[in-house]
């Protein structure tokens, strides 16, 4: 080390404040872009498929504003402004077919969300590596079965005449329901086979987020004598807490998209109070009746509910200092 004649270090030159950071020219950029081509052809698929369906589609959405019809196309269809919009909420059809869908929505998150967390940390607590593996292999199993096998197996269990449900129900001394025929058995059968077909493959997501939890806290908490709920409570439950706040988040952003397919195909005649939600009236009036721009108003309006979800969600998470989106 140098030192001065007074044995003292020489002070070092104040540090220059740190100047605006320079862009790096265009062809520089372009040079290193071309050493990865490889990896931008790759995202060339998902550009465009993202371009063709996502965005492209957005320029057909003014026909929720004008009265639509093939002849006339998109620009030339008259324009009638929100007429559509009211039309809908002054439909006696608005109230049932929201509140269906809410109540649904509603229903399949407080039961469906927690679910998942609650499959991962018990599966992960599993000290046998082989039967963990079998457990998650049985439990998201379900999420590769199409949804209308998964309809043709529940109206085979719960046929009022040979259903195996019924003739439990029957050697039990009751008398046989007809479930899918019910109205009021529409909303927990719906939520109940939801969380059966795919709890097992959400709960993928929170045993990786488990995974990269430092397993020194868990060795550090059995040597303080901590119990396994303990450890899960105060280790396992912060260390995802960040997962499940975007997940929470993304399914509030997502909460009036219930399952069109599964809806209609177990909707009956006999269920229809409660089985009419949303996505079946934008297929029945679009479709069946081509009603094209009122469909289309009806599709806008729930888009942007969910939109006005997410936003709030999110501001509420990042007020409270949590994982947020954005």
């Amino acid at each position: 080390m140098i030192r001065t004649l007074a044995g003292r270090t020489p002070a070092s030159p104040p540090a220059s404040p740190p100047g605006p950071r320079s862009r790096k020219p265009l062809s520089l950029r372009l040079k290193r872009a071309g050493r990865s081509w490889q990896l931008y052809v790759l995202l060339v698929p998902a550009l465009v498929y993202i371009a063709v369906f996502k965005y492209w589609p957005m320029y057909g959405v003014q026909i929720a504003f004008r009265n639509y019809n093939p002849v006339d196309g998109f620009t030339e269809s008259p324009w009638v402004g929100l007429q559509h919009f009211v039309r809908f909420i002054n439909s006696y059809q608005f109230g049932q077919v929201v509140g269906n869908t809410l109540w649904i929505a509603v229903l399949g998150l407080l039961v469906a969300f927690p679910i998942p967390i609650i499959l991962a940390l018990l599966v992960n607590q599993l000290q046998s590596e082989r039967f963990k593996k079998f457990t998650q292999t049985v439990l998201y199993s379900p999420a590769f079965i199409s949804t209308v096998v998964v309809v043709g197996i529940m109206f085979v269990l719960l046929s009022p005449r040979s259903g195996l449900v019924n003739n439990a129900i029957q050697l039990a001394g009751g008398e046989p329901v007809f479930f899918m025929g019910s109205a009021e058995w529409f909303r927990p059968i719906y939520v109940i086979s939801d969380v059966w077909q795919n709890a097992g493959f959400a709960m993928i997501v929170y045993l990786a987020a488990l995974s990269g939890i430092d397993p020194a806290l868990h060795d550090a908490a059995k040597v303080d004598g901590a119990s396994k709920l303990q450890r899960i409570r105060h280790i396992d439950l912060p260390g995802i807490m960040p997962v499940i706040t975007v997940l929470f988040i993304l399914a509030i952003g997502n909460l009036l998209n219930v399952g069109f397919e599964k809806a209609l195909l177990m909707q009956t005649n006999l269920n229809l109070p409660t089985s009419e939600i949303i996505q079946t009236y934008v297929y029945h009036a679009g479709l069946q009746q081509a009603q094209f721009s009122y469909s289309a108003a009806i599709g806008l309006f729930n888009s942007v509910l969910n939109l006005v979800l997410l936003l709030t969600f999110n501001w509420v998470a990042r007020r409270a200092n949590q994982a947020t989106l954005w």
